[in-house]
């Protein structure tokens, strides 16, 4: 069984959390990296809807995630703007630094951050393309094979004890102490610039999506976290769909979206966070996101780690790579509709069309295989 809390403040002003400025240089960063093609949007049978559309971030960048968007620009920004700061270029690009011309000065840069698994990767992987070091913490639940990924890039993993969130204090520790930079996909007070910027590149997911369909949804389903994708997607929708219903999905055992909702305020789950949803595993809102959230989320759906496998096998069966994560949006959906108060809340009925964020694949192959068989 799922819970559904709709939002009480949905439609009230706010701020601007994202800029739109700051969104014209992401977008004009990232479409111009080699390889940067916008990812599928698969058309799904659906009873009970006019249309069920699912993007498919499973080949973004060879990363298998749509958070090669966020962290690897992030650290393109937070390189530039540093290399201004010390004087030794003004408005270094990506290209600019990739082409090596910098490295004398990035090689002495190290940027950190804390992952369950898929920010980690694109985070080193933007260290290796833009020439600084990266050490990567992760807690000791993220699984092997996506450690291995995040090394694979030739960043330092370092595991600490407890959860994500732990993790996520251990490197700030560790780059007050050491004079690192931390490319974070969580902000807190005092801490928010890189997580927007991370925010900014997960935009063009979004737009990309809106672009694709054959018209502008009527409901968004897309998985929660520390917030920061459901944020970015909001922001999108304002510009794109504004009268699209967002519905945030997260875990039953690490809803703090959806706690925060009821409560009227941030709140933090704490705990062991066990989820399968690894990428989802998290206690505490970041702050820029719930600034976005707290007024724009239509709804906000805990679903069952129960669920997770069938609905992994049932897109597999189509064709699509979708990992545990990926899959929370597509679980609210099917679970809303199976239900007739919650289909009759959230106003999901037979001209409503739906578009769901599928945000990973296989990004832990073994583990993909073990719940797929295939």
């Amino acid at each position: 069984m799922h819970r559904l809390v709709l939002n009480a403040n949905h439609g009230t002003p706010g701020i601007i959390v994202l800029p739109e400025g700051g969104y014209r240089r992401a977008r004009a960063e990232i479409t111009a990296w080699p390889g940067y093609a916008p990812t599928p949007l698969h058309a799904i049978p659906a009873e009970g809807v006019a249309s069920l559309h699912y993007k498919d971030e499973s080949a973004r960048f060879g990363l298998r995630s749509f958070k090669a968007l966020g962290g690897a620009y992030a650290v393109a920004r937070l390189l530039g703007q540093e290399l201004a700061r010390r004087g030794t270029a003004n408005n270094a690009n990506g290209a600019a630094l990739e082409s090596g011309q910098y490295a004398h000065a990035t090689e002495q840069i190290t940027v950190t951050c804390a992952t369950d698994g898929n920010h980690g990767r694109s985070v080193a992987w933007g260290a290796q393309r833009f020439g600084a070091r990266c050490v990567i913490f992760v807690h000791e639940n993220v699984s092997q094979g996506r450690r291995d990924a995040i090394a694979a890039f030739g960043a330092e993993v370092r595991e600490v004890p407890g959860n994500y969130d732990d993790s996520v204090r251990a490197a700030q520790r560790a780059a007050d102490e050491k004079g690192w930079f931390v490319i974070s996909d969580t902000s807190y007070p005092g801490y928010t610039e890189p997580p927007r910027d991370v925010m900014q590149g997960y935009r063009l997911m979004a737009e990309e999506a809106l672009a694709q369909m054959p018209a502008p949804p009527t409901h968004v389903f897309v998985p929660g976290g520390v917030g920061g994708v459901a944020a970015a997607v909001s922001v999108q929708l304002r510009h794109q769909a504004p009268g699209a219903r967002l519905v945030v999905a997260e875990p039953e055992e690490a809803a703090c979206l959806l706690e925060s909702a009821a409560a009227g305020e941030m709140r933090a789950v704490t705990g062991a966070l066990d989820t399968i949803m690894a990428g989802l595993a998290c206690g505490e809102p970041s702050l820029l996101a719930w600034q976005e959230l707290e007024r724009a989320a239509f709804a906000f759906m805990a679903v069952p780690d129960s669920a997770v496998a069938p609905a992994m096998r049932a897109l597999h069966a189509r064709g699509i790579e979708a990992g545990e994560s990926a899959v929370a949006g597509l679980i609210a959906f099917e679970s809303a509709m199976a239900d007739v108060s919650a289909r009759a809340v959230l106003g999901l009925g037979a001209d409503s069309r739906v578009l769901v964020f599928g945000t990973e694949g296989a990004t832990d192959p073994a583990l993909y295989a073990e719940l797929t068989g295939g």
